[in-house]
């Protein structure tokens, strides 16, 4: 029975390592969770409210910015249509005081879960 075992494993083993690697290109923002909607290509973009899902925001971002942004936006979603990262910084008021955090925003779309302040965007290589 072990032999049945191990055979079974070098051969998926095998079938696994002669397969075609799977694209490392990024999925088109039309196929993402939290698409682009209107934001533009070269842009980072952040909206105060949540889109449905697969077709993106439509409303009026509260932040639009090609570099180095600093200000008050409120955001719950954010897309990073560049191709570079984009290190985003924002406040979280809770009942017991306010929290600062640094987010690395890799090329994309994303959610924020609670209603948050961006205070600060900087590009960069890699953060």
């Amino acid at each position: 029975m072990r032999l049945k075992s191990l055979a079974l494993a070098l051969s998926t083993a095998g079938l696994l390592a002669a397969a075609p690697a799977a694209s490392a290109s990024a999925a088109a923002p039309n196929e993402e969770p939290w698409p682009p909607g209107n934001c533009q290509s070269g842009t980072f973009c952040a909206w105060p409210n949540w889109a449905p899902p697969n077709t993106g925001p439509t409303e009026t971002p509260s932040l639009v910015t090609t570099g180095a942004w600093a200000g008050s936006a409120p955001t719950k979603q954010f897309y990073n249509y560049t191709s570079a990262n984009v290190e985003v910084e924002y406040h979280h008021t809770w009942q017991n005081g306010s929290t600062v955090i640094t987010h690395c925003a890799t090329p994309g779309g994303n959610i924020f879960y609670l209603q948050v302040i961006v205070t600060k965007v900087n590009w960069h290589g890699s953060c």
